[in-house]
């Protein structure tokens, strides 16, 4: 797993936190920084990385992207994608 691909998984694991709390923070926390930065990281990977990352990741499926990264895909349901 590339540097890129870490910190990828690590903020995504940041967001999915976020999101489950959500429901009871107050303040709710503002996700907006978290999507932006995976849009830049997502910038940052070369053209010949995983075109499975790359695309959960174009079309912000960010739990397959996780699931992936940790070596999980296989509970990834299939999408309407292909």
């Amino acid at each position: 797993m590339t540097d890129t691909e870490k910190t990828i998984l690590k903020v995504l694991l940041e967001l999915e936190g976020q999101v489950q709390s959500i429901t009871t923070a107050d303040p709710k926390p503002n996700l907006l920084p978290l999507f932006t930065r995976l849009d830049e990281l997502t910038r940052e990977l070369p053209s010949n990385a995983n075109p499975n990352l790359l695309h959960y990741l174009h079309k912000r499926s960010y739990e397959k992207a996780r699931l992936l990264l940790q070596g999980l895909e296989s509970e990834n349901a299939r999408g309407t994608c292909r």
